[in-house]
């Protein structure tokens, strides 16, 4: 009995002794996602893509479908500079969107999940395609004749992804985590957009990046 009365006393005061840690946890949580939202959305978005982009080198790799044995860390830089975009255009846009559409009922959000299809989805990919262009020195002519060639097959994508995505985050996600949900399944969608942007360019090129 000692012994048990003993390790209880040593659970108690440990517990109390992480009292203030938790205390300092929970505030740079609510920090990060209040004051500093923004900066939040963004490197999240930003972090993530370039995770994705890391993925998809590494199965590209794996299957042997590209020439280097080696991650291209330029890349998945640019790739998550353009993700930085995405996580402000994110930020703004579904902060508009919810003060124009409050509310959680299902016809609030099934014009939400309209809205995001018809404005945020083409936004994003021509924040991409462009801004990859940029990044590669290619200029915006070039980016602009990629996202050409490549929105159909994307966008119909999109349509499969995301509008059952995006009900579960207008129906049941509060506003400041609106943006953080998006950008965790991003990460895995980026690896369908890295797949798009380099591999599928270079099988027509005939050549491997």
């Amino acid at each position: 009995m000692r012994i048990v009365s003993f390790m209880l006393r040593r659970i108690t005061y440990c517990s109390l002794d992480d009292r203030p840690t938790i205390y300092k946890a929970r505030g740079i949580f609510r920090r990060l996602f209040s004051k500093h939202l923004l900066l939040t959305n963004t490197f999240s978005s930003g972090i993530l893509m370039g995770l994705g982009d890391h993925c998809q080198q590494t199965i590209e790799i794996y299957q042997a479908k590209s020439d280097k044995k080696t991650h291209d860390i330029l890349r998945t830089a640019q790739m998550t500079t353009v993700g930085f975009g995405h996580g402000i255009f994110h930020h703004f846009f579904y902060g508009w969107m919810d003060r124009v559409l409050p509310g959680r009922n299902l016809r609030t959000v099934i014009r939400k999940v309209l809205i995001d299809q018809a404005i945020a989805s083409p936004a994003c990919m021509y924040i991409f395609f462009i801004g990859m262009a940029f990044l590669e020195g290619k200029g915006y002519s070039s980016g602009w004749q990629e996202l050409k060639n490549k929105f159909l097959f994307t966008y119909m994508v999109d349509w499969i992804v995301w509008p059952p995505s995006q009900f579960i985050n207008f129906y049941y996600i509060s506003p400041q985590y609106r943006v953080m949900y998006i950008n965790s399944l991003t990460m895995i969608y980026d690896v369908f957009l890295s797949y798009i942007k380099f591999y599928v360019s270079t099988c027509k090129t005939g050549q491997r990046t």
